[in-house]
C-alpha cells in the first residue's frame, strides 16, 4: 500500500495497552481518510447510546493520503468522537506539526478508548510509543503545557494539549497546538480530558510511502507556484480571513449582539484594515504557503493569532469594538482551551439573558471584563460558567422564559459567525452541516449573496450545498487538505485527483470523489439517527427560531427574515437530491448505492 501507511495506533487507556492495527487496502479506497475513516469507526465500534463523556466513547486523530507530504496545504489532522455538546457526530480539522508528525512516525491515526487512572500524556517517538503520567501538567494552560513538552522532547515536536476547559468538561472544549491552532468544536477538548489525557506528543522521522515520488514532487511545485500567481494572493497574505469582516458589514450579515443585527457600529474598529496596522508578525500550518494566522499584540501585551470566525464572535456579537480586547478575549480561549466561536455565542447569550433579566447577573453587551471572567468561569465550569459551559442549548433549557428563541444553535452547536436572517442557502447549509451549525462544510454565502439570489428559496440553494458539501465536508476532510487554496484563490479541485494518484497509485475521479462525499454524509446522517433514535426528526435541521422570528432592525435589510415555509420546502429538495427520506433519514436504495447495505440493515432496526 502506498500513499497510507496502513497503520493506527490503538491506545486502550483503561488497561494502559498501545498497539499497532493493520487496515486494508479495500478499506482505504473506499474511505480515503480522515472523516471517512472517522465515522466507518464509530459507527462500526461504538456503541449506540455511549455517553460522550465515558471511557467507552473513543476519541480520534487522522489523517489521510494527502496529509504530511510537500504540496499545498497538506498539515492538516481531523478529530473526531461522538460530541458531549450534541449527542451526535463531532469532528474538527486543525492545522500543525501533529499531523504530519504523525504520518512521519508510520501511523495514518490514533484511536483511544478507555480512561487512565491519572493524567497523562501519550508519547509517538516513531515506533517507540509510552504513556507517562503528568500530574504536575493537570491544571495548565494550552500554552504552558505545549512549552514544557517542547522544551523536553524538541521544537520539532507535534503537540496536541487541552487547556482546564478540557480536564473540567466544558462542552464545547477543543484540542490546541502552536498557540492558536484549535481543532474539534463539538467538545473534542472535553472527550479528551473525560479520559485524563492532557497531550499528545508526537515525532516521526520517517516520510510516508509515496507511489510515484517524482511526480508527487514536480506536482507540489507546480502547485505551490501554481498559489502564488493567484490575483488574490498578495490580498490574502494581508489580510487572511479577517478580509470577510468588512464584505459582512457591507451584506448585513455580521453577527451583532446574539445574531440579532447583521451590522456593527464598530466594525471598522475590528476589521482587516485595522488588523493590517497591528500585525507584528503571521503564522501558519506546516507545507503551507498561504498564511492565514495574524498576530497581533493585545491589551496586556501578549500575542494573539486572529481570525474572522474568532475576532468576530468576541466581537460584534458581544458587543465589543475594540480589536485589541477581542485578541484578549481569543487568547483568554485558546490558553484555557475554549472553542473561540461557541465561546463567544454563549457570551453573547448570557449577555442577551441577563439584559433580559431572566438569570441573576450584570452582564451586558459590551462588557469587557464580565467576557474576561465569565470566560475563566466557563474553562472552570464555576459561577455562571457552570451554565453557560454546558452550551447555548442546554443553558437554554435551564432557563427557560422563552429564551430557545435567541439561542443561537443546530443540533447543539452554536453558530458559526454569518447573520443569516436572509440567507436560505446559507442557513441551509447550517441546518444540515453533519455536526451542527458549522460553516466549513458548506460555505454557500458568498455566492449565494454574490449570485443576485439572496431571497430565492429555489432548487438551486440545495445544489450549491450539497455540492460544496461533497468538495469541503467529504473531498477536503478525508483527504485531509486544507480548502483555502480553493475556496479563496481558486486552485482548482483538478490538482487533487492527481496528487492522490501520484501518493497513493490510485486512479480517483472527481465524481469517485463527490460519492464518497455522498456515503461519507448518508453514514454521518445514520449515525445522528442512530443516536436519536425516535427523537430524531426534521426540524433538527432548521436554523435558529430567531432567524424565522424576528427581523433586522438596522441597515439595508431592515425588516428581513427568513420564511420558514419556504425553507422547510427547501429543506425537502435538500432531501430529495441526497435520497433520503422526508424526516432526512437516507432510503435503502440510497444506502445500497453507496455501498452501505450493511449499514442500513443495522439503521433499520431502529426505523
Amino acid at each position: 500500500m502506498k500513499g497510507w501507511n496502513g497503520r493506527f495506533l490503538r491506545v486502550n487507556l483503561t488497561t494502559k495497552k498501545i498497539f499497532q492495527q493493520n487496515y486494508s487496502e479495500e478499506f482505504a479506497k473506499k474511505w480515503l481518510g480522515g472523516r471517512g475513516f472517522a465515522i466507518k469507526l464509530l459507527w462500526d465500534e461504538l456503541a449506540s447510546g455511549t455517553d460522550p463523556l465515558s471511557p467507552d466513547n473513543m476519541l480520534m486523530f487522522l489523517t489521510g493520503p494527502y496529509s504530511g507530504y510537500a504540496i499545498p496545504n497538506s498539515g492538516k489532522l481531523v478529530v473526531a468522537a461522538k460530541s458531549p455538546l450534541t449527542g451526535g457526530y463531532g469532528d474538527g480539522n486543525l492545522g500543525s506539526a501533529a499531523g504530519p508528525n504523525l504520518r512521519k512516525a508510520g501511523y495514518d491515526a490514533i484511536i483511544f478508548t478507555g480512561k487512565i487512572d491519572k493524567p497523562s500524556y501519550l508519547l509517538i517517538d516513531n515506533e517507540t510509543t509510552e504513556l507517562i503520567y503528568a500530574k504536575e501538567l493537570w491544571g495548565l494552560n494550552c500554552y504552558e503545557t505545549e512549552k514544557i513538552l517542547k522544551n523536553k522532547y524538541g521544537a520539532a515536536i507535534g503537540v496536541l494539549s487541552i487547556g482546564p476547559s478540557g480536564e473540567n468538561l466544558t462542552r464545547f472544549a477543543t484540542i490546541i497546538s502552536q498557540e492558536g491552532r484549535a481543532g474539534g468544536r463539538p467538545g473534542m477538548g472535553a472527550v479528551m480530558g473525560s479520559k485524563n489525557l492532557k497531550a499528545i506528543v508526537i515525532h516521526g522521522s520517517k516520510e510516508p510511502p509515496v507511489a510515484d515520488k517524482e511526480a508527487l514532487s514536480k506536482l507540489g511545485k507546480e502547485g505551490y507556484a501554481s498559489i502564488q500567481k493567484r490575483d488574490n494572493y498578495g490580498f490574502w497574505k494581508r489580510q487572511g480571513t479577517m478580509a470577510t469582516v468588512e464584505w459582512c458589514q457591507t451584506a448585513s450579515t455580521l453577527p451583532t449582539h446574539n445574531f440579532s443585527e447583521g451590522i456593527f457600529e464598530c466594525s471598522k474598529e475590528i476589521d482587516g484594515n485595522t488588523m493590517e496596522k497591528q500585525t507584528i508578525k503571521q503564522r501558519g500550518c506546516p507545507n503551507c504557503n498561504m498564511i492565514c494566522g495574524n498576530v497581533i499584540l493585545d491589551t496586556n501585551g501578549e500575542e494573539s493569532e486572529l481570525d474572522y470566525e474568532n475576532v468576530v464572535m468576541l466581537g460584534s456579537n458581544i458587543g465589543v469594538g475594540d480589536l485589541k480586547q477581542v485578541a484578549t478575549l481569543n487568547r483568554i480561549c485558546d490558553m484555557l482551551g475554549l472553542d473561540t466561536i461557541s465561546a463567544g455565542s454563549s457570551l453573547g447569550f448570557a449577555m442577551e439573558c441577563s439584559e433580559k433579566k431572566l438569570i441573576n447577573s450584570d452582564l451586558t453587551f459590551g462588557d469587557f471584563d464580565g467576557a474576561q471572567r465569565l470566560l475563566h468561569e466557563m474553562a472552570q465550569m464555576k459561577g455562571e460558567g457552570a451554565l453557560f459551559g454546558l452550551g447555548v442549548k442546554a443553558a437554554s433549557e435551564k432557563i427557560g422564559k422563552g429564551s430557545s428563541d435567541f439561542a443561537m444553535h443546530v443540533k447543539g452547536l452554536e453558530c458559526s459567525a454569518y447573520d443569516c436572517h436572509l440567507c436560505p442557502g446559507m442557513s441551509l447549509s447550517f441546518g444540515t452541516s453533519p455536526i451542527g451549525a458549522h460553516h466549513k462544510d458548506a460555505w454557500v454565502i458568498s455566492w449565494e449573496i454574490s449570485s443576485g439570489t439572496r431571497e430565492d428559496y429555489g432548487p438551486s440553494k440545495a445544489d450549491k450545498v450539497i455540492e460544496f458539501q461533497r468538495i469541503r465536508g467529504g473531498m477536503y476532510e478525508s483527504l485531509v487538505a486544507c480548502r483555502f487554496p480553493w475556496i479563496e484563490l481558486g486552485f482548482e479541485n483538478e490538482w487533487f485527483p492527481k496528487y492522490i494518484k501520484a501518493t497513493t497509485g490510485v486512479d480517483y475521479s472527481l465524481n469517485d470523489m463527490w460519492v464518497l462525499g455522498d456515503r461519507i454524509y448518508s453514514l454521518i446522517r445514520a449515525f445522528w439517527v442512530r443516536e436519536y433514535g425516535g427523537k430524531w426528526n426534521r426540524s433538527m435541521d432548521y436554523p435558529p427560531t430567531r432567524w424565522f422570528k424576528e427581523p433586522l432592525t438596522k441597515g439595508p435589510l431592515t425588516g428581513k427574515h427568513l420564511d420558514l415555509n419556504k425553507y422547510d420546502n427547501l429543506l425537502t429538495e435538500y432531501y430529495t437530491k441526497r435520497g433520503w427520506n422526508n424526516k432526512g433519514v437516507p432510503t435503502k436504495e440510497t444506502m445500497i448505492k453507496l455501498g452501505l447495505e450493511k449499514e442500513y440493515l443495522e439503521l433499520n432496526k431502529i426505523l
